[in-house]
């Protein structure tokens, strides 16, 4: 048994808090919100979907505990990473590892000052599509996969502990060897749908099953892909396209989070994902105009 602290336990981080108490870690879920915590404290924490139904004890807070843990998971958007990142300092001691998941580009480097590089794991979700229906329940629609590596200093066995820690609860886990490569092959899919069905209130099936949707979504993706393949990074795909169409294919009816944040009227990631790709082509003497215009279209929606 290990014991686990998930700072942001919104959609995703809910998902990891409950499997992980699932499989019988001590388990500190810490979120902003009292209604989420006090929900989970009265009944529990409940997490539906592609990995089963099941509601489990968690020991959840809205402050971060001064309580040493094995592994600190900050699993908040982007935008809260340095706050959160700053907070986690009491559940740190000696051993503690530390493992980053976020969409898009950047994160980490916030991370890594704060808590030190030595320490720090960075992970990618890939296609889980969840959602918090309700305070204390959280639903995913599919769970593709967990991928993590070392920011800096991690030996690769730490890493292995670690995805080992998550194999156990049932995550699909494993090393990544290339970390700018697993984080490409994330953005390429999360830039061929956050803006597209942000904008038009949709779900990653319906981008798929409509064909200009679809057009814009596609023309995202290779533009991302073909920024990464300008940077040299040793991305694992001759076709993006096809890995879009496959990604939303698991989960037809997810929403990406930039539409849940839009929907509640909150500030969304799109500067980090699509919003990256424009900022990593200007490096390599390239334009990002399909990603760059997704970006000044959902930033306009945000403030109306």
């Amino acid at each position: 048994m290990s014991t686990v602290a998930v700072v942001g336990c919104g959609a995703m981080g809910s998902v990891y808090a409950g499997l992980l108490a699932a499989a019988g870690n001590e388990v500190h879920a810490i979120d902003r919100s009292t209604e989420h915590v006090d929900a989970i404290n009265q009944r529990g924490l409940r997490v539906s979907g592609a990995s089963g139904d099941r509601t489990v004890a968690v020991a959840a807070s809205t402050e971060v505990p001064t309580v040493v843990v094995d592994l600190v998971v900050l699993a908040m958007k982007a935008g809260g990473v340095a706050a959160g990142a700053a907070a986690v300092a009491p559940m740190l001691g000696d051993e503690t590892l530390v493992l980053t998941i976020q969409n898009g580009l950047g994160s980490a480097d916030v991370v890594a000052e704060a808590v030190g590089a030595d320490r720090l794991i960075v992970g990618v979700a890939q296609g889980f599509g969840a959602s918090r229906p309700e305070p204390g329940h959280a639903h995913h629609n599919a769970m593709q996969a967990i991928r993590m590596g070392p920011y800096a200093g991690v030996p690769l066995s730490s890493v292995e502990r670690v995805a080992a820690l998550w194999r156990a609860a049932g995550f699909d886990a494993a090393v990544a060897h290339d970390l700018a490569a697993m984080q490409w092959r994330k953005l390429i899919c999360n830039v061929a749908y956050s803006a597209v069905c942000a904008l038009h209130r949709c779900t990653l099936g319906d981008v798929l099953d409509d064909p200009d949707l679809a057009q814009v979504s596609q023309a995202a993706a290779v533009e991302a892909w073909t920024v990464a393949r300008a940077l040299d990074v040793a991305i694992d795909v001759d076709d993006p396209v096809a890995l879009v169409q496959a990604f939303a294919a698991g989960m037809r009816s997810a929403k990406p989070s930039v539409l849940l944040d839009l929907e509640a009227g909150r500030p969304s990631e799109i500067d980090v994902i699509n919003g990256a790709v424009g900022r990593a082509a200007a490096r390599v003497g390239l334009a990002a105009p399909v990603n760059d215009t997704l970006t000044a279209l959902v930033r306009a929606a945000e403030r109306a």
